[in-house]
């Protein structure tokens, strides 16, 4: 959930599909409504996010069973002119962690 800023408005620094992606990298066999809660968007807005990112190559997805799993591409690019040419495995390592392991981060960075 965004919160106000000081104008009123609410933004946040990733889109839906970089929060889609984030909760996938944490989680491979995550479910639909949990990747949709994490990133606090529908289900179907995550379905069609998915799909995107299946589409783009960023991830793949496997059937075990009953269930999905899925495989993050680290090697994919950033889509964006101003990453050009860097990869989105850094990035996914710095913020797929773990969401209680604030063990490194310092006082001002939680």
């Amino acid at each position: 959930m965004s919160l106000p800023d000081q104008h009123g408005g609410t933004w946040t620094f990733l889109t839906g599909h970089g929060h889609v992606l984030v909760e996938i990298a944490r989680d491979p066999e995550a479910r639909m409504r949990d990747i949709a809660s994490a990133a606090d968007i529908t289900e179907r807005t995550a379905q069609i996010i998915v799909a995107d990112l299946e589409a783009a190559g960023y991830i793949t997805r496997t059937r075990v069973g009953r269930r999905t799993r899925y495989t993050v591409n680290r090697d994919s690019l950033f889509r964006h002119p101003a990453q050009e040419g860097l990869r989105i495995g850094p990035f996914l390592a710095l913020l797929a962690t773990a969401r209680d392991d604030t063990t490194t981060l310092g006082p001002g960075d939680r």
